[in-house]
């Protein structure tokens, strides 16, 4: 028997991460939400409206995070992750990694543009 899954299904996950309101880095990975606020070198703000959901790129279905330039540093560090919060409802949505790169005090970071995908069953 095939397995099978609604596109529904999965929008309905997809949509949680569109619900994050700040974008931060972090020099680490961070166990809640507490640790991404209280660990963020930079930090971006997000609507509902920047996100796009559409077809994955092999299967399933995706969400595209924008990109968010000139973002300014907060706390001196290296970046190592991304986050996506609520603050709303404290929550820490989803976390992901990056490039290695030291944020200086009174810099700026570029945030590039990325995507979160869930593929379809197998």
């Amino acid at each position: 028997m095939t397995k099978w899954v609604s596109d529904v299904v999965l929008d309905g996950a997809l949509s949680v991460i569109s619900s994050a309101t700040r974008m931060v880095a972090l020099g680490t990975q961070p166990a809640d939400y507490s640790a991404a606020v209280s660990g963020r070198l930079a930090e971006a703000t997000l609507s509902s409206a920047e996100f796009s959901m559409g077809d994955g790129a092999t299967s399933g279905r995706r969400i595209s995070i924008p990109a968010k330039l000139n973002v300014p540093v907060i706390a001196e560090g290296t970046a190592n992750h991304v986050a996506l919060l609520d603050p709303g409802q404290s929550r820490l949505l989803y976390v992901t990694t990056c490039p290695a790169q030291a944020l200086p005090a009174g810099g700026s970071v570029n945030f590039g543009s990325w995507t979160v995908e869930i593929g379809d069953p197998v």
